[in-house]
């Protein structure tokens, strides 16, 4: 399926996008991309790793044999509901942070429009370095989109299961990750609102050493990505709440990483205590 006669549309090219189109640049096939609309930091990591632009979502969906959206979850639905609207009629791969039941009716809005579904789920960070990011994919194309990764760095696995497999084990993993890393956040700002902050990290440095350095973390890697996490939570919550399990742990880490919104995309990460302000709205 690798080859320069089948075209890729790919929605879009943001930090997780672009590792995903450098993947499949890499393995010989033509990627598209729709500029309109887009940032100047968005239209340079395209040029950066060889996309072509279509220009618009209109050019991308007639030139396109595989559409793979890769966008914030609270995008996804709609811009499915988009493509569909163009006619598209090939291979539609909705990559997002999603709930098993959102990604039902993504299925469900492409299928109806002509086009076939894989559901997929990105585990790992938006990096290029090999081996440390993996798309799940699942549904009966699976494999064919799983040829596209052959090349790295994005690996693919094709799960032995049908759609949604692949977004209800990206909810299971990153309402752990992401979620933890919320609570923790939360912990320190809650002991530093009582005072008893530097009791709490001498404490962890006793019986839990890695707990001071992973709260950090919790911050400073977090701090620019959150306005993103805002609506992975609210799919997580979602997707809790539809096996019958609470959805309150979610619905909260949703809100700390909403407090967390103005350090979108930030060059350089606050100190954890500019952070906890943030949260407890000093």
């Amino acid at each position: 399926m690798t080859d320069q006669s089948m075209t890729v549309g790919l929605l879009y090219p943001g930090e997780m996008g672009s590792a995903v189109g450098a993947t499949v640049v890499a393995g010989g096939t033509r990627v598209v991309w729709a500029s309109e609309g887009r940032s100047a930091a968005t239209r340079a990591r395209a040029l950066e790793i060889g996309l072509e632009d279509a220009g618009t979502l209109a050019a991308v969906t007639r030139a396109s044999r595989v559409i793979l959206s890769v966008v914030p979850p609270h995008g996804a639905l709609d811009l499915a509901r988009a493509v569909a609207a163009l006619g598209f009629r090939g291979l539609y791969v909705d990559a997002n942070a999603v709930a098993p039941n959102t990604s039902r009716e993504i299925g469900r809005v492409v299928e109806a429009a002509g086009a076939r579904f894989v559901d997929g789920g990105i585990i790992g960070p938006a990096t290029r370095k090999p081996g440390k990011t993996r798309i799940y994919l699942a549904g009966g194309a699976a494999p064919e989109i799983a040829s596209l990764f052959a090349a790295g760095p994005v690996d693919a696995i094709a799960l032995d299961g049908p759609a949604p497999a692949a977004s209800a084990l990206k909810m299971s993993y990153a309402g752990w990750t992401k979620g933890s890393q919320a609570l923790l956040a939360a912990m320190r700002a809650f002991a530093a609102a009582e005072g008893v902050d530097a009791a709490l990290l001498a404490e962890w440095k006793i019986s839990q050493p890695e707990l001071p350095a992973r709260s950090e973390r919790a911050v400073s890697d977090n701090v620019r990505k959150a306005w993103r996490f805002v609506g992975e939570m609210d799919e997580i919550a979602r997707s809790l709440a539809a096996a019958g399990l609470p959805a309150g742990f979610h619905q909260a880490a949703s809100e700390i990483y909403q407090r967390f919104g103005d350090y979108k995309d930030t060059k350089t990460p606050p100190a954890v205590e500019e952070a906890i302000g943030k949260l407890l709205r000093r």
